[in-house]
């Protein structure tokens, strides 16, 4: 009897230990630790229509400098011209320099509206592209970057937003079909505002956009256009350089993937293209053979 009364006392502290650590390791993965923020780096930029949650650009000085408002005017020509060229149709809201306790100006901040989505972009002292800067909504500033139901959620990595190609709208299909009857459809997305995005492959990379009725608006070549025949093949984020995946870190902090491609001609690699979502915002950023940067470029229309 007194064996019996102590293995049933053993099953019984077995049986709590291991739902404690699994009550521990499911609150483990449900709650990152939060990344520091310290509160000079920090500048309101928005509300977030659907929450009207305020929303934050990050990461905009470094720890002991700090930010003065600039206007646009007093901004170095480079930062203008970039702005025309990456984000045309843009509406400036705001800038700032990056000044160090003597004063000395070590880089610039600009926020603008583009496509209805606040963007927050990070300059060094001469006015060159650093990176974009991520954004945060108030209820997750001290968090990890993204809630359940906040406006970065798709950060999650479940890319929640990705439609079936079979489930894609019959008029969407029916233009493929009539007019680009060699693409071979890659991927679908279905946008904030219902429209339907098409990533598509046929001797280059393409992004078509259509309405939520799946009429089509527009068709954007990802690659650059360089003549000649070209071999297009998808891509994994794992299989990507290990340069391309340090630049996108680095240049647009806390992106999401959405679909890459190599580029080639004449049975040699010549390009990858990558497209992200960096804060609402998408991006194809194209890169050479060897991983080097070539250009990025804005879809205006996401």
């Amino acid at each position: 009897m007194k064996t019996k009364k102590n293995s049933r006392y053993i099953n019984i502290l077995l049986t709590l230990s291991f739902l404690t650590i699994l009550a521990s390791c499911k609150k483990e993965n449900s709650v990152v630790n939060p990344t520091p923020v310290a509160a000079s780096s920090i500048v309101a930029v928005g509300v977030n229509p659907t929450t009207n949650d305020s929303i934050y650009v990050i990461g905009t000085s470094a720890r002991k400098n700090h930010l003065d408002t600039l206007a646009f005017s007093a901004l170095p020509s480079t930062i203008a011209d970039y702005l025309t060229t990456n984000y045309a149709g843009y509406t400036f809201t705001k800038s700032f320099s990056e000044q160090d306790t003597s004063g000395n100006i070590q880089g610039y901040v600009v926020i603008i509206s583009y496509n209805g989505n606040p963007v927050g972009l990070k300059f060094d002292a001469s006015g060159n592209f650093v990176k974009v800067l991520e954004q945060r909504d108030g209820h997750d500033m001290d968090g990890k970057g993204w809630r359940e139901g906040g406006c970065f959620s798709n950060r999650d990595g479940m890319n929640k937003d990705t439609v079936q190609l079979s489930s894609l709208p019959p008029d969407i299909l029916s233009y493929f079909n009539t007019n680009y009857p060699q693409d071979t459809l890659i991927r679908a997305f279905k946008t904030l505002n219902s429209d339907y995005a098409v990533f598509s492959i046929d001797n280059g990379s393409f992004a078509t956009l259509f309405d939520s009725t799946g009429t089509f608006i527009r068709r954007v070549q990802l690659n650059e256009n360089q003549g000649g025949a070209r071999a297009v093949a998808v891509v994994t984020q794992s299989a990507l350089p290990s340069t391309i995946q340090d630049y996108l870190t680095n240049t647009y902090p806390n992106y999401v993937f959405e679909q890459a491609f190599s580029i080639s001609k004449n049975g040699s690699l010549s390009a990858y293209v990558v497209c992200i979502d960096a804060n609402g915002t998408k991006y194809a950023v194209e890169f050479d053979a060897s991983g080097n940067f070539v250009r990025s470029i804005t879809f205006r229309f996401w």
